[in-house]
């Protein structure tokens, strides 16, 4: 019989504590296996959809070809089009204030909606930039993505210092945006996409992280039933990190097709 050595000690509190250890450790990589998957999945229906209106016929539904005062075509929303842009905001808001209320099939309803509802709105992306300039942003914000995340979860430096600094510039970007609505500043603009990648990438570090650090809390208290649709909230915060990352670094790698018609 061949011989395995037992590294373990012979201290049973301390072979209980190994243990345990050793289960919170296997519980934490499914739960993270868990909220990865869950984006991902929202990411591939986001695109699909996204696909769907920009290359059939449901453009029509969702977009129309205008002319600006230049003379010159563009791509504007109709009715349906402005309705998809804005409402992945409300779908946001109430999951987030029924975090405590809704269910969990309800939530992972409300996260397929809200995906797909997402994908109808980034949709103009396909018709405004080159499918190539689109594939290579894509690339580049998931590699972009994946090293940060690895960086925040596996990082013994404690982010969370950065999260009030993260939230301010948050803010700050939504309030340039709108203002520039008005102003229609390249300048602003430009100034905004910088921010807004490097405020998405370290969002990306601090919340993975943040996801690491509070799953041993909750399971402390809540059950697999809570712990499954903690999974998806989860999820929507990586899966904005990264929708976020992406059209900010659209605006620098993009190019935009000659043919919006």
């Amino acid at each position: 019989m061949a011989f395995v050595p037992n590294f373990r000690s012979s201290d049973p509190a301390r072979n209980g504590a190994t243990a345990s250890f050793d289960t919170v450790d296997a519980g934490l990589r499914a739960y993270m296996l868990r909220v990865y998957n869950w984006m991902t999945a929202g990411l591939v229906l986001t695109g699909l959809v996204s696909y769907a209106v920009a290359e059939t016929s449901l453009r029509s539904l969702f977009f129309y070809t205008g002319q600006l005062p230049s003379g010159a075509l563009a791509v504007r929303p109709t009715g349906l089009g402005m309705l998809s842009i804005f409402a992945p905001l409300v779908f946001v808001l109430v999951m987030s204030f029924g975090v405590n209320r809704l269910s969990r099939q309800a939530a992972q309803g409300l996260f397929w909606t809200f995906c797909a509802v997402m994908g109808a709105s980034l949709a103009n992306i396909l018709l405004v930039y080159t499918g190539v300039s689109v594939a290579r942003t894509f690339f580049v914000s998931a590699a972009t993505f994946g090293a940060m995340s690895l960086w925040g979860y596996t990082t013994r430096r404690d982010l969370s210092s950065m999260g009030s600094f993260l939230m301010m510039g948050l803010f700050g970007i939504i309030i340039a945006m709108l203002v520039n609505i008005f102003m229609q500043s390249p300048a602003v603009a430009f100034a905004v996409s910088i921010i807004g990648v490097v405020i998405f990438t370290l969002l990306t570090a601090f919340d993975t992280q943040r996801i690491k650090a509070t799953y041993q809390q909750y399971l402390a208290y809540v059950g697999p039933d809570e712990m499954a649709k903690r999974s998806v909230y989860d999820a929507l915060s990586l899966y904005l990190n990264f929708i976020n990352l992406f059209t900010f670094l659209l605006q620098f790698m993009g190019v935009r097709s000659n043919n919006n018609n």
